[in-house]
This record gives C-alpha cells, sequence and structure tokens, in this order.
C-alpha cells in the first residue's frame, strides 16, 4: 500500500483530489476524514495541513505527498521532487505601498519585510546583498504595511487582487510555484513498483491536457505540407476520401502551438478541421 498526503482544504486540496481521480483512482472522503483508502488501487490518502506534507513525508509517514514548491523549498526537507504537476501555479513575490518609489531591489535595505516565507526571503536578500529586517508572521500578510507592523511583504500572488486592494504593488518575484509530487528517498521497492504505476497515469492524464487530437480533410498536393505541421505520436494517419485528390489527416497538436498550427493549416488549405479533447495519451 503507498501513501500519499495531499492538502486538506485550500487551493491544492480540490485539484489533487481531481488527479486522483482522472487516473482512475475512487476516494470516499465523506465527512471530511483525514484518512480513507482507495477502492481499486494500493493507495492510502492522507489529508493534511500544505506546510506538515513534507515532513510527513520525510519521516516516511507518508510515501510520496503533492505540495506546493514554496512549501517544499521553505521546509527544505531532504526529499525529491518526482513531478511537476502543471495546477495551483503562483509566485512569491516581495510587495511594497503603492506610494513608494522603488527602483530596484537596492530600496529594500534597511527596511522591514513580514513574511510566511522567512527561509527563501533571506537567501533571496542574501543573494542580492540586501540588508533588510525579516519579520516572521503567519497569515493575513498582505496586511502588516497598513497597521504599521512592516514596511513591505514577500507572499504568494496569484492574481494579484489581493496586493491591489491592500495598497501594494509588486516589485520583486523570488519564486514562480505550482503543486509538486515529492517522495521518500528511502522508498522500499515494492512501493517504488506502485509508484511507477501511479507515475504512468498521472504522465498520461497530464500529457493527455497538454495536447489536442485534431481531424481534418486536406487536397493531396498539401500533404507534404501538412505533415511537417503534424507529426503526430509518430505520423499522422491519412485517410482517403471518397472525392478524389483528397485524404482525411487525423493527428496530435501540442496546446501551446495549438492556434499558430491552426492558422498553417488553412493556409494549407486545410477543411473541415475538428478538435477533440484527449482524456488519457500513453507515450
Amino acid at each position: 500500500m503507498l501513501k500519499i498526503a495531499i492538502q486538506k482544504s485550500g487551493r491544492l486540496y480540490e485539484d489533487s483530489v481531481k488527479l486522483l481521480k482522472e487516473c482512475g483512482i475512487e476516494l470516499n472522503n465523506g465527512n471530511k476524514q483525514l484518512k480513507t483508502v482507495a477502492f481499486n488501487f494500493p493507495l492510502e490518502v492522507y489529508f493534511l495541513r500544505d506546510d506538515d506534507i513534507p515532513q510527513y513525508v520525510y519521516d516516511g509517514v507518508a510515501d510520496i505527498g503533492i505540495v506546493g514548491e514554496n512549501v517544499l523549498l521553505e521546509k527544505n526537507k531532504d526529499i525529491e521532487l518526482l513531478y511537476r504537476l502543471g495546477f495551483g501555479r503562483c509566485r512569491l513575490s516581495i510587495a511594497v505601498p503603492k506610494a513608494m518609489k522603488y527602483d530596484s531591489v537596492n530600496d529594500l535595505k534597511g527596511l522591514k519585510i513580514a513574511t510566511t516565507y522567512s527561509g527563501m526571503l533571506q537567501q533571496y536578500l542574501a543573494e542580492k546583498k540586501v540588508d533588510a529586517e525579516i519579520h516572521e508572521i503567519s497569515g493575513s500578510v498582505e496586511i502588516a504595511p497598513g497597521i504599521g507592523l512592516a514596511d513591505a511583504i514577500c507572499d504568494l500572488v496569484s492574481s494579484g487582487s489581493t496586493l491591489f486592494t491592500n495598497g501594494l504593488k509588486e516589485v520583486e518575484t523570488i519564486l514562480q510555484s505550482e503543486a509538486v509530487l515529492v517522495t521518500n528517498k528511502k522508498l522500499p521497492e515494492e512501493k517504488k513498483t506502485i509508484l511507477q504505476k501511479l507515475l504512468l497515469r498521472i504522465n498520461a492524464v497530464k500529457t493527455a491536457k497538454n495536447n489536442k487530437y485534431i481531424l481534418l480533410n486536406a487536397p493531396n498536393h498539401q500533404l507534404g505540407n501538412i505533415f511537417k505541421l503534424l507529426p503526430g505520436m509518430k505520423s499522422p494517419t491519412v485517410v482517403n476520401l471518397a472525392e478524389e485528390g483528397w485524404s482525411s489527416v487525423q493527428s496530435v497538436v501540442n496546446e501551446n502551438d495549438f492556434w499558430d498550427v491552426i492558422e498553417k493549416l488553412k493556409q494549407f488549405e486545410a477543411e473541415g478541421i475538428i478538435v477533440i479533447p484527449i482524456e488519457k495519451m500513453i507515450v
């Protein structure tokens, strides 16, 4: 049985549970249990505070965990980052009052900075050779300048709306963060086998999200140009149409390249382009 720790509430909880379900793992977490066992996969799930997950994985109480990269780096435990999961994206940034004149990181010298992430902030300031006072607090960091507790803050930022509401502006980014899968480095071989099965499923789900399946009709004299755009997993699938000189082409396109590819396909006389989401993609 593989034991995984995920956030019991907060910004990573829903996406973590959704990922496990997309991997075909059925959970019953009725009444907000702190521990549950999957029905159809050898997996036991612990629901914990985000800040506690690195310690639980390091101690071997949990074998693996899903945690924010910002927490992983701040806690600095000797555990392994296995997989970047692509959700829960945010950044750890320094913000100052809007009215403050700010030209460079040197303007932070001598200021008092409130944060929950004192370790990463201290490292960043040391790298920049900036001498500032770090005031460690937990929760509601953004109000610190407004009540006179600090001159600036270092906190997680997603949209920036919370900073704006509290009269702050973002001036330095310390870290781009997302949810990551981590593991204890001393995992027994039998648990490594289960983990590899889980990773196969996670990779199939994440790869599918990053790609689209497309079908189109095109004149045969343009197929060479289209094949260069649509390599697919090995090569496109081509089927002759009833209309002479035309073919149906089926392939896979990366999400990041999608619209550029579509525009070029139109230039190569492609018609009837159909785009289909991919549920799972095993490469």
